[in-house]
């Protein structure tokens, strides 16, 4: 097949979620399709990695887009009733490039990421999936209910309102919409009553979370994981440090917590001190998940699944999350992940894995068996392969009934 990946960041290097999937689904992909890309750079440091993608990708577009554009058209929006997060995309550079890329290829399936693209790809008239990969609104709706700042609560439920509206209207432009896990899928059919609607879980790379067998001696080591300029993680790490960490070293006064991921804000920055370590940019997190007795994931919004939790199941690390990093997963407390959304409850549970070597190692076990099986990158492409085909199955179908 010819398919064609509508990104709305270049996806490499792959360190972030959205930058994650595309790479390892197109990686998988292009054995075997011809794929194309048509992405968005937000900086000419960005473009480097055109050649890079050129190896996957038959054809590589990069439209670059610089902040103070989107940041101007974000602003423009206010005084209309489109969401934010869709004018920052705004771009009819990107629109005529599509159109004209289109135009002058046969292309089978057109895959778009993520529901801020949606606006470029919801009227081509060829086979159309938009990945989510969550349910976007679901994460603005838990926000909300998180949000202490009254003045940005009022901000947030207008944005709310808009991203609701244009999310129940754009699922009905596509042919197929994605999910990653049973927890968005629900909502979104109850919501919206979306009957197009499918699951395309998040993946982990066993090459490189995998290959490992953990030191379940270490006994003294929390780790977080995650890009720490993003809301769910910066209000995950200072609510873990001021509402559950002081309960575990009540108990455990030498337990170190280590906040590993790229762009720490000065929130995160701030919360350094002799027992918690921020290290910024992480090249191989591998390194510092295998030194980590246990992963703790205490978002309090967000949607889907998290790469923290299923990179720790595969690397046999126990988790303790909250209900955000842990319904998506659809397995049983203690399946390589143990939930809490109690503050005394979370800390609880770290500690007695903290006190239990055994418990560490069948829980890390029973999670790394789960990741090979559930969420192998190997059998999420083939799964999306499966979809595409579908889809151009019934385009073959229309046309010939149009035909006749």
């Amino acid at each position: 097949m010819k398919i064609l990946f509508v990104a709305n960041r270049i996806p490499y290097p792959p360190y972030r979620g959205d930058k994650l999937k595309i790479y390892n689904l197109a990686k998988r992909l292009c054995t075997n399709n011809e794929l194309y890309l048509i992405t968005f750079a937000e900086t000419k440091l960005d473009l480097k990695y055109k050649a890079e993608l050129e190896n996957i990708f038959k054809t590589v577009k990069i439209i670059y887009l610089p902040k103070w554009k989107s940041y101007f058209n974000s602003f423009l929006a206010i005084f209309s009733d489109v969401s934010l997060q869709i004018a920052y995309f705004k771009s009819n550079k990107m629109k005529n490039t599509l159109e004209d890329f289109v135009a002058k290829n046969k292309i089978d399936v057109i895959h778009t990421q993520h529901l801020r693209m949606a606006q470029f790809t919801s009227e081509i008239a060829i086979p159309r999936i938009l990945d989510l990969p969550d349910a976007f609104s679901l994460y603005w709706k838990r926000r909300i209910e998180k949000s202490s700042n009254f003045i940005l609560k009022i901000f947030q439920k207008i944005e709310f309102n808009r991203i609701y509206k244009y999310e129940k209207h754009i699922l009905s432009k596509f042919n197929l919409g994605l999910v990653c896990s049973k927890e968005d899928l629900n909502y979104l059919k109850y919501e919206h009553k979306s009957n197009n609607v499918a699951i395309l879980r998040n993946g982990v790379d066993l090459e490189l979370y995998g290959n490992t067998i953990h030191n379940y001696g270490i006994d003294n080591v929390l780790l977080f994981t995650g890009n720490m300029n993003y809301a769910p993680n910066v209000d995950a790490v200072v609510y873990f440090t001021k509402e559950i960490f002081p309960l575990v070293l009540k108990i455990k006064s030498d337990v170190i917590f280590v906040i590993a991921g790229q762009k720490p804000v000065k929130q995160v920055r701030n919360l350094a001190c002799s027992n918690i370590v921020v290290t910024g940019f992480v090249k191989n997190l591998g390194e510092y998940y295998s030194k980590a007795a246990v992963v703790v994931s205490s978002l309090r919004f967000g949607a889907g699944t998290q790469n923290k939790v299923i990179e720790a199941m595969a690397m046999g690390i126990p988790v303790v999350c909250t209900n955000v990093g842990f319904e998506g997963l659809e397995i049983e407390n203690g399946m390589g992940a143990f939930m809490e959304t109690d503050p005394q409850l979370f800390a609880a549970k770290i500690i007695e894995l903290l006190d239990s070597k055994m418990q560490r190692e069948t829980c890390g076990i029973k999670g790394k068996e789960i990741a090979t099986s559930k969420f192998n990158w190997d059998i999420i492409a083939t799964q999306l392969e499966k979809y595409c085909q579908s889809l151009t199955k019934d385009d073959k179908t229309l046309e010939n009934d149009n035909n006749n």
